[in-house]
């Protein structure tokens, strides 16, 4: 009899409670895994804040049904399959990889996790997936139209830069993923009657040799590849230089804000927004194996002209006009 009572109780409490509580006390939490080679992203990185941004209005936030378990190699590559271990081990929804270092272990160390890659560059040259249409294994994300970009930005380059013939291209030597992007963009000058000075580096020592090289032969203009170990040490390279007045060109327009001439590179807005969409579908059941690559579909072109002025670079108007951003 008491037993019947309990129950009838219980049976009112939850008529008695609105649909919606009920839905969060029964929703699941979805744990989205974080994997990079470098220092933890605050949530205000505009990689991060787009991501999350994307994530809640698809319906999923920290407050209700999201987790992210965190995991950063603090620039020590070694570090990082322990880290995809550990992801695996905290049973979480999906990996998304940031760079082509974590890219390439969270390929190594699971099979049954979804991986979402951004920022490795070429996936498909560098073996982490079949093709771009069929990716398959359990890996899917953002690839990088590496070719054009670099054509873009030495384009770019000549059209800043009078008489412009010998540019530095500086990149990481020890990652795969932005070799090829090196090559592509090396290859992207004998169309343009640019000579390239290959300045690969390897640790945050190697940069003085590269500055050494540049003095020693002077460029017309510095190209950089971005990674973990070249964002690193990209306040370096805007302060060289801005010392010896060499135009600079990046792919991502932080390093413009920070001092640095030019930027030519994906939207990071809507391609994390795409992420937080490629997420969404592994969240109700699509299979990474069938799901494309995705390539960006808008650029942002930004322009600094207070280094512009620095240099004693007068920056064409054409070229201002198609500039989505001119930092005054």
């Amino acid at each position: 009899m008491k037993s019947r009572w309990i129950i009838a109780l219980i049976a009112v409490g939850l008529a008695a409670t609105p649909v919606v509580a009920i839905a969060q006390m029964t929703a699941k939490t979805y744990r989205v895994g974080l994997l990079g080679v470098t220092a933890a992203l605050p949530d205000s990185e505009p990689r991060m804040a787009a991501l999350i941004r994307g994530l809640a209005q698809r319906g999923y936030t920290f407050d209700r049904n999201l987790a992210f378990e965190r995991r950063w190699a603090q620039m020590q590559p070694s570090r990082l399959p322990q880290l995809v271990d550990e992801l695996a081990a905290s049973k979480v929804d999906v990996i998304v990889t940031f760079g082509y270092p974590a890219a390439a272990a969270a390929k190594q160390g699971t099979t049954g996790v979804p991986v979402v890659l951004t920022g490795s560059g070429d996936p498909v040259a560098t073996g982490l997936v079949n093709s771009l249409a069929r990716p398959g294994g359990n890996i899917t994300g953002m690839a990088e139209a590496a070719s054009e970009l670099s054509a873009k930005r030495l384009e770019v380059l000549k059209d800043a830069v009078p008489g412009l013939k010998r540019v530095a291209m500086l990149w990481n030597a020890a990652d795969p993923g932005m070799t090829l992007r090196y090559r592509a963009a090396a290859e992207a000058t004998q169309a343009l009657a640019i000579t390239v000075q290959a300045l690969g580096v390897r640790e945050p020592e190697d940069f003085e040799s590269a500055f050494a090289a540049m003095e020693r032969e002077r460029p017309d203009a510095i190209l950089m590849v971005s990674d973990a170990l070249t964002v690193l040490n990209r306040k370096r390279v805007i302060d060289f230089a801005a010392t010896h007045r060499l135009p600079t060109i990046f792919e991502a327009e932080g390093h413009v804000r920070d001092g640095g001439l030019m930027s030519y590179g994906p939207d990071q807005s809507e391609m994390f927004d795409r992420v937080a969409s490629l997420i969404e579908r592994i969240f109700q059941g699509a299979k990474p194996a069938e799901l494309p690559l995705e390539q960006p579909t808008r650029y942002r072109f930004v322009i600094n002209l207070k280094t512009a002025a620095a240099l004693g670079l007068a920056i064409p108007p054409t070229l201002l006009a198609r500039a989505d951003e001119v930092i005054e």
